[in-house]
């Protein structure tokens, strides 16, 4: 290929920038073996999980080390070109596109566990790590790093770290931010800078915690410090089921009313377990209106007598059956279900889906679980949620054939709806998947100018020229009165 890549605004013939030239450029730092340029190749990484969105690279790189990727944002630097970091492309709001083109940075090859320190309770990793591998390779120890997305079996700790991801698991445990210690960040320029270490609390501001969830913004994150947990000595985890929605989810209220903390709180909705049976057959009760899997954990003594404090309150809101897994294999066949539920969604038969994020307060679910159900009924959507209901963090998942404009558009219409609802009671659009390029229309409605343009100068003191990661996030690039699909620097050369 040697398509030029034309710049946004006029520039001197000498600084024309072909593709070839920046492929070239690449292949010197990582070597031609860490580098995509066909379109083929290229088409994995137009989007994440939200399809909706998408917008070819111009080059996909494979740093392995640090260094490489100090070396490639120093050339997107001198060549001006925007960058994104990507880890597996598992989110679900548009982080992974490279808004305008230019390089993107795949962490897939880093993918080390540098250290594993038990005696002081953390790991150091590098940004590629998938979740679930760190896990595994900490059950000889008796630990496990307690932030459990559904995806973790193909996430990264890296790109966990971008949006901040939860897990059926945080209700208890707390969500990423609560378990990084400390990251190595590769700013715009080429610095290397280290925000936090191995130990617990450091002086200064809590420079680990504004990276945490800044979406890939700041920099490109090259090694991370996560707190290990002690695993709990026995869990008790129970299925109620349930006749409505409305009845599973008051029991989650009347749960954490009770002053009791479950390590988990999930529900399954009718169509949700009807695609799971279809898939594994579990055995789950197909007529039933939803389940809930919960689960306490922590020491054997008393954990028996929370579990049956559970399905007391269950039964008083009318559950007609609790299930008990007796054995680690049914826990384990529960949790399976759980995990891998996004995955047998094609057994609806939708092409397509669209999953959605949105907070409520838990006393606000049987209402937001109302409206979702109107909702697929306005605009005639097939709608299946399951979701981290301990939480209030709803994941409508909408299906759709996006071949066709129309249903997309009634999708995105439809999930506008839904989030906007979810502020008007007093939540938020996002609990774990970010805002992305998907929801940056929102952010005008939670937060003021002055609150919008703070985060503005915060991002800028990482990333001055907004070249990491452009047109995420925040609603313009200078200000944030105004939506804009794209934010990118005057004179920046835009990638083909």
């Amino acid at each position: 290929m040697n398509t030029t890549l034309t710049p946004t605004a006029p520039a001197p013939a000498t600084n024309t920038l072909t593709q070839a030239t920046l492929i070239t450029r690449m292949k010197a730092i990582v070597g031609n073996d860490n580098v995509l340029t066909s379109a083929a190749d290229m088409a994995a990484y137009e989007c994440d999980g939200f399809t909706i969105a998408k917008t070819k690279p111009s080059v996909v790189v494979f740093p392995t080390s640090t260094e490489h990727i100090v070396e490639i944002v120093k050339t997107c630097k001198e060549l001006d070109i925007g960058f994104l970091a990507r880890g597996a492309g598992t989110s679900l709001a548009g982080g992974c596109v490279l808004v305008g083109g230019g390089v993107m940075i795949a962490l897939a090859r880093m993918k080390r566990i540098l250290e594993i320190n038990v005696r002081d309770r953390y790991a150091i990793v590098e940004p590629g790590v998938v979740n679930v591998w760190l896990t595994n390779a900490l059950k000889p120890f008796g630990y496990h790093y307690a932030p459990d997305p559904s995806s973790q079996g193909a996430c990264t700790i890296g790109g966990n770290v971008a949006t901040n991801s939860g897990g059926p698991h945080t209700l208890k445990y707390g969500v990423t931010v609560n378990h990084i210690l400390g990251i190595e960040l590769v700013l715009p320029d080429g610095r290397v800078v280290t925000c936090g270490g191995p130990t617990a609390d450091g002086a200064g501001f809590d420079l680990t915690g504004a990276v945490v969830g800044s979406e890939g913004t700041f920099g490109v994150v090259s090694k991370v410090w996560v707190r290990l947990t002690k695993n709990p000595e026995a869990y008790r985890t129970l299925l109620g089921v349930f006749e409505t929605i409305d009845d599973a989810t008051n029991t989650i209220s009347d749960i954490i009313g009770a002053g009791i903390v479950p390590a988990a709180l999930e529900l399954l909705d009718k169509t949700m377990l009807s695609a799971v049976e279809a898939a594994f057959k579990f055995g789950f009760p197909l007529d039933a209106e939803a389940v809930v899997i919960m689960e306490v954990d922590g020491l054997t003594a008393g954990l028996q007598e929370e579990a049956d404090r559970i399905e007391a309150i269950a039964k008083k809101n009318k559950a007609r059956e609790v299930r008990k897994a007796n054995t680690e294999a049914e826990r384990m066949a529960l949790w399976k279900a759980r995990k891998q539920a996004f995955g047998t969604i094609g057994r609806l038969g939708y092409p397509s889906y669209c999953t959605q994020d949105g907070v409520v307060p838990r006393t606000k679910l049987p209402e937001i679980m109302r409206h979702i159900q109107a909702t697929a009924k306005k605009y005639n959507l097939g709608i299946c949620n399951v979701f981290h209901a301990g939480d209030g963090n709803v994941h409508p998942i909408l299906m759709f054939d996006e071949r066709y404009p129309e249903q997309v558009k009634k999708v995105l219409d439809a999930s506008h709806e839904i989030l906007a609802e979810c502020i008007r009671l007093g939540g938020s659009v996002t609990g774990e998947h970010g805002i992305g390029v998907e929801k940056i229309d929102f952010m005008p409605l939670m937060f003021t100018p002055d609150d919008l343009n703070f985060m503005v100068r915060l991002r800028t003191a990482f990333n001055p020229d907004n070249r990491c990661s452009p047109g995420k996030l925040l609603p313009t690039a200078g200000g944030c009165t105004e939506p804009s699909a794209v934010a990118t620097k005057p004179g920046r050369r835009a990638a083909v």
